[in-house]
């Protein structure tokens, strides 16, 4: 029994019928007498479309990939990895903390994934692995719905603070390094973080296998309120930023219908609901918070101990029994004290770094309680309330009702550090003026409520002014949300039509700041010239990006590269790791100063004519084809000729780093990854209509017509309506 393009199924559900179907887009609509029902059919609809895409991700995050997949080095690695995070520790507290509606539609969508298994065939893929997947639990959803946050979320947040510890450790003095971290208030220990063996967490190709978990890491919403639109009633937009070049995408559109209640937008495969989109009364969506959810402590071990005061104490050991395909039996020890997880070996002498994850206990049932609470709501209060629930998911929330209310709300469980501890930089151990105080209470977090502006625009910056603690300490730029403020304040009765064109708009901020200083100094050569006239749009068919680009990356090696980090760092954080791509906002706020300890005593001019110089002498070419891309399919990518069809190449990535639909591509563990937005819509809360893209396809399924059916009209702009 298999919900193909066209057809129309009745399930039998504990209350009733059941009817699933197809629009002409593809896109599964389901149709229940009761909530418990309805979760049933949105786990059969998920089983048939993404089964692949669940099930794979269940493998990996419970560590069970050279079991179930392959005895290979990086999946043993892999899977040592995850294991040694211990995702869900008390996985059976948090059962029993689910309310009761919650716990019985979680079982329902389990009951509806499985029962689709049991009425059909295997996928070709799992055939060919050897694999039967075992019946879905509601434990499988709350164990990937919080490794999905650190994954997805806190994991880019850690690497950065390695970084800094590297920087420390290779000779970065503390005025350069506060002049790039501004919130970093602490007193820096620098002999002590120099001892500090730190650990590569996994091999390079286990990252590979990481990627199928995606990276929440950018996005843009954005509401008005009525006062400033035609319609005389709130219009909400969002367009979550992920990565764009996977088969499948990493979203599932859907439609979801009650007699009383209509609710329409996009879920993860292996959680039931919408986790954007809108009721009919309320609209909603997230972009990351960029809270920093993560710390690390350093602790002197030895013989397996660590020290406190005069004396050595015994780490808590876990011990995590791996098993793979070969019938090999491999034990990895997880230490673990008060502050986190030991990243090294304690039997071997010497300071290690300690990661302590702020939802690492005692959290993820209220992220599903407050899911289901939000779908429910009837206004943006009663959403607020409910967003406040959520502790592994960091976003935020920017949401409009049919009332006429805007709000915004960033949910997330945040340390309450300690005065002077910025949560940037590793801290004693065994010095307890460093411990946090608990967590920052949710009705502290940033939040706004019918601003007299009449819009709220998130872009990943600083909202820290907007709450009473500073949960961000390395915020996003300023550039895109700059520029949503600046395109909504033009128009005080904008439509659909003009939110459609501002979420393709190719014009950057960032370029416009930095062409203030480099146009001034460009010379009269074809490329000066083609520079000097460009409109600071990010447009294909353009060299003149390409031109700022050659520029602007240079700049970024002369001044961090060639004064501290070295250029060949430097190319490095920006091409094989997401760092710079995340956190580039540190670096501009150096390169716009007019002095700067990074300048090493060379003025601004001095740096900038060195990086034009240089960038103007490289190769040039239309902007877009700097920007192509291949989609690949999440278990054979790159496995299979193209005319296989599994994957899909030769399309250009529209946009840069500060437009509104930002466009970066770099490598993370050698695969070339991306993110941009990876699905958008529009409603205005005066009326039923929905409008959406989204990138790739409905269904996992290579064979089947909706594999890569929504690509195009995500690329041209073409919105479908949902009524």
């Amino acid at each position: 029994m298999k919900l193909k393009t066209k057809n129309v199924i009745k399930l039998q559900g504990k209350n009733g019928e059941i009817t699933i179907k197809r629009n002409k887009n593809g896109i599964p609509e389901v149709i229940a007498s009761t909530a418990v029902d309805l979760a049933y059919g949105n786990g059969f609809v998920h089983a048939n479309d993404r089964q692949l895409h669940m099930f794979l991700t269940r493998i990996i995050m419970k560590g069970e990939a050279a079991e179930k997949l392959a005895a290979d080095t990086e999946l043993i690695e892999l899977d040592k990895y995850i294991r040694r995070m211990r995702f869900a520790p008390d996985i059976e507290k948090e059962v029993k903390k689910l309310d009761d509606e919650t716990k019985k539609e979680l079982q329902a969508y389990s009951d509806g994934v499985n029962f689709f298994l049991d009425n059909n065939k295997r996928i070709f893929e799992f055939k060919m692995l050897g694999y039967k997947p075992e019946p879905w639990t509601l434990e499988d959803t709350l164990r990937q719905g919080k490794a999905f946050t650190y994954l997805g979320l806190t994991y880019a947040q850690g690497d950065m603070e390695k970084l800094i510890v590297q920087l420390i450790q290779n000779g970065i003095d503390e005025k350069r390094l506060k002049e790039l971290y501004p919130y970093m208030k602490d007193e820096i220990d620098f002999d002590l973080i120099k001892k500090v063996k730190l650990q590569n967490p996994l091999v390079a190709e286990s990252i590979n296998w990481l990627e199928i978990i995606p990276r929440f890491t950018a996005s843009n919403n954005w509401v008005v309120s009525g006062k400033r639109t035609k319609s005389g009633s709130p219009i909400m937009c969002g367009d979550p930023h992920l990565e764009v070049n996977r088969i499948p995408g990493v979203w599932h559109e859907i439609i979801l219908r009650l007699p009383d209640n209509d609710f329409m937008g996009v879920g993860i495969p292996g959680a039931p609901g919408v986790l954007i989109g809108r009721n009919k009364n309320v609209a909603w969506s997230a972009t990351y918070s960029f809270m920093d959810m993560i710390d690390y402590r350093i602790e002197e071990c030895k013989d397996g101990k660590y020290k406190r005061d005069n004396k050595w104490l015994d780490f808590e050991v876990h011990e995590e029994i791996i098993k793979t395909k070969k019938g090999e039996t491999i034990i990895e020890k997880v230490y673990e004290n008060e502050h986190g997880i030991l990243e090294g070996d304690p039997q071997n002498e010497g300071f290690y770094l300690v990661c302590n994850w702020s939802t690492r206990y005692g959290v993820g049932a209220n992220d599903l309680n407050g899911c289901r609470g939000v779908m429910n709501s009837k206004n943006s209060k009663e959403a607020i309330e409910n967003f406040k629930k959520y502790d592994c998911s960091t976003y935020n929330w920017v949401m409009g009702d049919t009332d006429g209310n805007i709000a915004f709300q960033m949910s997330g469980r945040s340390f309450d550090r300690a005065d002077n501890v910025s949560g940037l930089i590793p801290h004693a151990g065994w010095d307890k003026k460093y411990d946090h105080k608990g967590f920052v209470p949710a009705d502290k977090l940033p939040c706004e409520y019918n601003p007299k502006s009449g819009i709220i625009a998130t872009a990943n910056q600083d909202l820290n002014y907007l709450g009473e603690t500073n949960p961000i300490n390395l915020p996003m730029a300023e550039y895109r949300s700059d520029r949503i403020k600046d395109l909504l304040k033009k128009s005080d009765k904008v439509d659909i039509d003009y939110m459609k064109d501002m979420h393709y708009e190719l014009y950057s901020l960032q370029a416009e700041k930095f062409m203030e200083f480099i146009k001034p100094l460009l010379p009269n050569t074809q490329n000066g010239k083609i520079l000097k006239n460009w409109n600071l749009n990010y447009n294909a068919d353009s060299k003149a990006p390409t031109i700022f680009e050659n520029i602007y990356l240079e700049l970024l090696k002369v001044v961090f590269g060639n004064n501290g980090i070295g250029r060949n760092t430097v190319e490095y954080l920006m091409k094989e790791t997401g760092v710079f791509n995340d956190y580039y906002w540190n670096f501009d706020n150096i390169l716009l100063k007019e002095n700067s300890a990074w300048f090493n005593g060379k003025t601004k001019e001095e740096l900038l004519k060195i990086a034009i110089e240089k960038g103007l002498s490289l190769p040039i070419t239309e902007y877009g084809k700097t920007r192509m891309l291949t989609y690949k399919h999440l278990l054979f990518g790159d496995k299979f000729p193209k005319f296989f069809g599994f994957d899909k190449g030769g399309i250009s990535l529209p946009g840069g780093r500060a437009t509104i639909p930002q466009g970066q591509i770099f490598r993370s563990g050698g695969r070339e990854t991306s993110f941009s937005p990876s699905y958008r819509f529009i409603t205005d809360m005066s009326e039923k209509d929905y409008y959406c893209n989204t990138s790739g396809g409905i269904s996992d399924r290579r064979f089947s017509k909706l594999y890569f059916n929504r690509n195009d009209d995500w690329l041209k702009g073409v919105y479908t309506i949902l009524k």
